[in-house]
């Protein structure tokens, strides 16, 4: 399952700036005006070799309570559905009020594991009175300062006892997972339904008609595996209601679930920002992915229509040319099938073991033939190679000075790894060791 942390609360409490620390990077708005937080951020962040998704949700309360009723009690309550911990953050400054009693009392109503941060806890006496929200009856308290740091390791090291147990899900253990993402109206639900030969969901012509991640289970050329259908992730500044900020939440869990990552491109409109976004993430954990260029029969075409296409793909992909494309069209069933075949043989790329010895008798000369350059008049020698017992292709290098390699290096031992093996599709982590 994946592991999804849901912050919540009334506005301008401090959700983005711990958000911000969470994914470690500025990526969402913050300002001191209530509600600046209209888009809805996600990002991915890890702590203590556990990885998950942080949400942050918008400072959603305005007007009266009835309102608020209504608005929160939904987006509450749909992120608790989805989140594996949900943070429910309050002002020291502020102390408790009665949007926080209100907000309580949805929160509490769920089952989920629910924290208390008190954020704004600069200070003596601002640690003190973040006993006060004890009185909201959920159980332990974290003082934090999301602005500095302080106290959001020991809310972490909370955080991630709650998440599920990777060894939980084991009943199709080893059947490939594959998701199916990408921008709404690219023809996913339509090449689901054309692959099962039958409506398994919804289509309209109306851009977002999925709203909820589908999995069905499949057979094809007697190869078993999940497929999963999932709601089109559109850019931020359209993502306006609420149903669909958690259709690009569950589009995330369903990226985080799976093994490959079909990407589904509309060929009229080319690899957008929003799809590379969604490439980045596939890769940032670790997935298999592909590129299915659908709606192929309605480009019109010469001899080199393919080439060109294929060439402007690789020039947004940047270091990630190692992605394989395909070009299909659902309406016309055309490659639908091969496009299947080909996220398997991804997957068999992404779980492919080389034993040392042959890892060991084809890189060694390569490295023999261009070997890392020296650093201070230090030669880096490369000794031994193995591959590492993870999920996806991990390659442990034993030198002497592994810190003077560079990332160019590491990039020529990768370009290497890619000819000699088949990884099309998978991202390949490499690491130095010292021997």
């Amino acid at each position: 399952m994946a592991n999804i942390i849901a912050i919540v609360g009334r506005p301008n409490v401090g959700k983005s700036t711990l958000f911000n620390r969470l994914v470690e990077r500025r990526q969402a708005i913050m300002d001191n005006e209530s509600g600046v937080t209209r888009d809805r951020h996600y990002g991915y962040g890890e702590w203590i070799g556990k990885h998950f998704t942080a949400i942050d949700t918008g400072g959603y309360v305005t007007g009266s309570d009835d309102i608020f009723e209504g608005a929160i009690r939904g987006q509450v309550e749909e992120a608790m559905e989805e989140a594996s911990v949900i943070l429910f953050m309050v002002d020291c400054g502020d102390g408790l009020i009665g949007l926080d009693n209100d907000f309580a009392r949805i929160v509490r109503g769920l089952k989920k594991p629910v924290l208390v941060v008190a954020n704004k806890a600069d200070n003596t006496d601002r640690m003190y009175q973040a006993n006060e929200f004890y009185e909201l009856g959920l159980g332990e308290v974290y003082p934090i300062s999301s602005a500095s740091g302080s106290g959001t390791g020991e809310l972490l090291d909370e955080v991630v006892k709650h998440f599920p147990d990777e060894g939980e899900d084991g009943l199709e253990e080893g059947i490939p997972r594959i998701a199916i993402l990408g921008r709404p109206n690219a023809g996913k639900s339509s090449f689901l339904n054309a692959l099962l030969g039958k409506e398994r969901t919804i289509v309209t012509d109306v851009a977002g008609t999925t709203r909820d991640s589908i999995n069905t289970h499949y057979t094809l050329f007697d190869k078993d595996f999940i497929l999963t259908d999932t709601a089109g992730l559109r850019r931020k500044s359209k993502v306006h209601e609420d149903i669909e900020f958690y259709s690009v939440m569950r589009a995330i869990q369903a990226l985080q679930d799976s093994d490959v990552c079909i990407v589904m491109v509309d060929a009229g409109r080319g690899l957008e920002a929003q799809d590379l976004n969604i490439i980045g993430l596939a890769t940032k954990y670790k997935k298999g992915v592909m590129i299915m260029v659908n709606k192929w029969d309605l480009i019109e075409k010469d001899s080199n229509t393919m080439k060109k296409f294929k060439e402007e793909l690789d020039e947004k992909l940047g270091q990630m040319t190692w992605i394989p494309k395909i070009f299909t069209s659902v309406t016309e069933k055309q490659r639908i099938f091969q496009a299947i075949e080909l996220a398997v043989e991804v997957y068999d790329n992404r779980v492919r073991k080389i034993t040392t010895s042959k890892l060991n008798d084809i890189m060694l000369p390569e490295i023999e033939h261009y070997p890392p350059p020296a650093i201070k008049g230090k030669h880096i020698k490369i000794k031994y190679i193995t591959q590492l017992p993870t999920k996806s292709p991990t390659f442990a290098f034993f030198c002497n000075l592994p810190q003077y390699i560079k990332e160019a290096y590491e990039r020529y031992l990768e370009n290497k790894l890619r000819s000699h093996f088949e990884f099309d599709g998978v991202p390949i982590k490499i690491v130095f060791r010292k021997k």
